[in-house]
């Protein structure tokens, strides 16, 4: 049965392939020497086809199927298998099996290895559960982690948080990694205050006041392409 189910996903993904997609996405995602994205494989497989495809297995397969799936040099395998891994988190009301997947989002994290991974996957399933378990520290430990894919999971994480008006983590992650060194992070971190402002503009206001001036400037640009334009050129020339 596993290999049946992962097969006919995979032959499923295959046939959606767009070759020149398959050229492109090794360029548009860094995939060369030294780049952050090093040695990824890519099938050429558009996201809305991949979700469809997610849509129809989520509840077929199983969370062993699904690892063998998420630990693929397929760049495509991995995002469908955290797409399935989404809805089978959204659609359970079982606590335990919620902590399951958790667990196996957890143990599997290092194949959350890319920033659109990244990005689709933590706040719908880590944020969510830290925010309504109150467990903080699973986003916290990841925010002090050496690996700048857990520190994007971190921070983007915060996401749900945000949505439900809470802003303190969000605040918290961006100081601790204010100054890392790669524009990744630079660009989550101005995302997600920029989502803050789009909740609340006196709160992003507030931080900009205190931090503006030592952030990286893709950072700033980031968080405030929503203000004012007026507003936005007085931070961008130190006149706040």
């Amino acid at each position: 049965m596993t290999n049946n189910i992962l097969k006919e996903i995979k032959e499923s993904l295959a046939v959606l392939s767009i070759p020149e997609k398959a050229a492109f996405f090794p360029k548009f995602f860094k995939t060369g020497k030294g780049e952050y994205g090093e040695g990824d494989l890519f099938l050429g497989v558009k996201v809305p086809d991949q979700r469809a495809v997610a849509k129809e297995y989520y509840a077929k397969i199983s969370l062993n199927e699904l690892c063998e799936l998420l630990s693929s040099p397929y760049h495509e395998h991995r995002l469908t298998a955290l797409i399935m891994l989404i809805h089978k988190f959204e659609k359970t009301k079982d606590l335990a099996l919620k902590e399951e997947i958790i667990n196996f989002y957890l143990k599997n994290l290092d194949f959350v290895n890319n920033w659109d991974l990244v990005d689709t996957s933590c706040y719908k399933i880590l944020g969510r559960y830290a925010f309504e378990n109150q467990k903080e520290n699973l986003l916290r430990d990841l925010a002090f982690s050496e690996k700048m894919w857990f520190k994007r999971v971190a921070i983007v994480g915060t996401m749900y948080y945000i949505k439900k008006g809470l802003f303190e983590l969000t605040k918290e992650f961006v100081t601790q990694n204010l100054h890392h060194p790669h524009d990744l992070m630079h660009k989550a971190n101005g995302w997600l205050l920029r989502e803050m402002g789009n909740k609340n503009e006196a709160e992003l206001i507030s931080y900009l006041n205190r931090y503006y001036k030592e952030m990286p400037r893709t950072c700033l640009r980031y968080a405030i392409e929503k203000l004012d334009e007026d507003l936005r050129q007085d931070y961008l020339k130190g006149r706040i």
